[in-house]
C-alpha cells in the first residue's frame, strides 16, 4: 500500500462535512451531466434548508436533475444563486420565472471566463475511484479540470461507476481537499421516440459524408439518429463537443478508426459525454478516448485542423436570410449556445469540411413552420446568416452559403413543409427578399 491510499483516509469525510468547506458567500462550480456529483449537492441543499449556507452562487453547464433537484430548487433559490452555460430541462421553469439565471456564453470561452471573471472557492465533481499514482479522472474534462487548478477548495465524490478517461482530465490527491464516496449508477439521458423524419434525414445527411471524415454530433434526437446510417463508413474520426451513445455503436461496428484524423489521429476526442451504462463502459481506461477542456475541443482552429470535419447540430427554427436560433421558444431561453457556433465556423474551415445544421418543418404536431420570415423579437440568433452552410430538413438539403438573399430565401422555402411554403413565399416578396 503506497502513502497515497492513507491520504485517502484522512481526506475521507461524510458529505455534510466535506461541504462544511463551503461558506456563505462563496462560489462553487459543479461538474457536468454524469459527473453531477449527487451526494455533495445534497448536502449543499441541506445546509441551505437549515440556514447553514446564503448568499452562494453555483455555475454548472446543462444541469441534469440531481443540480434541478438541489441548487436549483425553489425552496433554496433565497440563499443560492443558480446559474448555468447552457438551460436544460430540469432547470428551465426556474430560469423562465427568474429564480435562476443563464449566462450567455458560448462553451469554448467558459475556461476563460473561470479565469478572468470569477473567483472560485470551491469545485465539486465525481471522480473515478483513484489510481496507483495517485490520480482521480472526472468523467469528462469540460471546464472541471480548468475550474479544480483555479479553485480554493476540490471535493470530489467517488464513483466506482464512474469511467477513467485519459485526456486533460486528471485531479491529483494532493489537489483535493476532500473526499466522498457514494457508488450510484450513473445518469443517463432519457431520448425521445424516433419518429419517421429521423430515417429520412438520416439517409440523406450520410451521403453528404465520406469514408474518413471527423464527425461532430450535437445534442438532440436528429444528429444522434444519423449514425446509424454511418455503419458502413471507413475510418471515421471523432473531434465533438459530445460524446453521444451513435458514437459508441459506430466504434464497435468498426465503422469510426480515427486513421485518417489529422490532429490526434486515432484518438477520439470530445470535452463531455452523456449516454447509458455501456457506452460508460467502453469509455473506461480506454486509451482512444480522450478528453479535454471546452477551449481546446471547441476553439475553431482546432476543430479546422481535421479535414472533412462534419458538424451536425440541431437548431429550431431559421428565417428566411438563414438565421438560425437553437436556443429559445416565445423569447425564453431553452437551451444555450454551447458549442454551435464554433463547430459551425470550425467545420467550414476544414479542408473538405461541412457544418450542417438540422431540424424538422415544422412544430406543434404539424401546425407550426420551423421555417419563419423573420425571427422574432427576443429569439436568440445562435448562428448568423453569414455563417450558416447547409441546412438539413425531412423535406431536403441546402447549401445557402455565399448565396444572395433572393436564392437562399427560395432554397430555405425549398426544405420547408409544403402546406406554408406559399405563405412563406408572399412573405418573401413583402420582406422584398424575391
Amino acid at each position: 500500500m503506497n502513502s497515497y491510499h492513507g491520504e485517502y483516509r484522512n481526506k475521507l469525510m461524510s458529505p455534510l462535512d466535506a461541504v462544511g468547506l463551503i461558506q456563505s458567500g462563496n462560489s462553487v462550480v459543479v461538474a457536468v451531466n454524469f459527473s453531477e456529483p449527487p451526494a455533495l449537492l445534497d448536502a449543499i441543499a441541506a445546509k441551505a434548508r437549515a440556514g447553514e449556507l446564503e448568499n452562494i452562487k453555483t455555475y454548472s453547464f446543462n444541469p441534469q436533475k440531481y443540480a434541478g433537484n438541489t441548487i436549483f430548487a425553489p425552496d433554496v433559490a433565497d440563499c443560492i444563486q443558480a446559474n448555468a452555460w447552457f438551460v436544460s430541462a430540469p432547470v428551465r421553469k426556474m430560469i423562465r420565472v427568474g429564480l435562476a439565471y443563464y449566462i450567455p456564453s458560448v462553451f469554448y470561452q467558459v475556461p476563460r471566463f473561470l479565469r478572468e471573471n470569477m473567483k472560485i472557492d470551491a469545485t465539486i465533481t465525481t471522480v473515478s475511484p483513484m489510481d496507483k499514482a495517485g490520480y482521480f479522472s472526472i468523467g469528462a474534462a469540460t471546464y472541471i479540470t480548468v475550474a479544480s487548478r483555479l479553485s480554493k477548495k476540490v471535493i470530489v465524490e467517488v464513483n466506482e461507476n464512474s469511467p477513467r478517461i485519459f485526456g486533460d482530465t486528471q485531479i491529483h490527491i494532493s489537489e483535493v481537499d476532500a473526499i466522498v464516496e457514494n457508488h450510484v449508477p450513473l445518469l443517463s439521458p432519457v431520448f425521445p421516440p424516433r419518429k419517421p423524419e429521423d430515417e429520412i434525414i438520416g439517409k440523406r445527411l450520410a451521403e453528404l459524408i465520406p469514408d474518413g471524415a471527423c464527425l461532430q454530433l450535437g445534442i438532440g434526437v436528429i444528429p444522434n439518429a444519423i449514425a446509424e446510417y454511418l455503419e458502413g463508413h471507413k475510418d471515421l474520426g471523432i473531434h465533438s463537443e459530445l460524446f453521444v451513445p451513435g458514437m459508441a455503436n459506430l466504434i464497435k461496428k468498426g465503422a469510426v478508426t480515427g486513421r485518417r484524423k489529422n490532429f490526434h489521429p486515432r484518438k477520439h476526442l470530445f470535452a463531455a459525454a452523456f449516454g447509458p451504462k455501456e457506452m460508460y463502459e467502453l469509455m473506461d481506461d480506454n486509451p482512444t478516448m480522450e478528453s479535454y477542456s471546452s477551449e481546446y475541443i471547441m476553439d475553431p482552429v482546432n476543430i479546422a485542423r481535421n479535414d472533412n470535419l462534419i458538424s451536425v447540430n440541431s437548431i429550431l427554427e431559421v428565417d428566411l436570410t438563414g438565421q438560425c436560433n437553437a436556443e429559445t421558444l416565445d423569447g425564453f431561453e431553452f437551451s444555450g449556445t454551447g458549442g454551435q457556433l464554433d463547430f459551425v465556423r470550425g467545420a467550414y474551415s476544414s479542408k473538405g469540411g461541412k457544418s450542417i445544421l438540422v431540424f424538422y418543418s415544422t412544430a406543434q404536431e404539424g401546425r407550426i413552420s420551423r421555417v419563419v420570415p423573420r425571427l422574432a423579437a427576443g429569439a436568440g440568433v445562435t448562428t448568423p446568416r453569414m455563417d450558416t452552410q447547409y441546412l438539413a430538413t425531412e423535406h431536403g438539403v441546402i447549401n445557402i452559403k455565399g448565396k444572395s438573399t433572393r436564392d437562399r430565401a427560395l432554397d430555405i422555402i425549398s426544405i420547408a413543409d409544403p402546406r406554408f411554403r406559399d405563405d412563406l413565399l408572399k412573405e418573401a416578396e413583402d420582406l422584398s427578399l424575391i
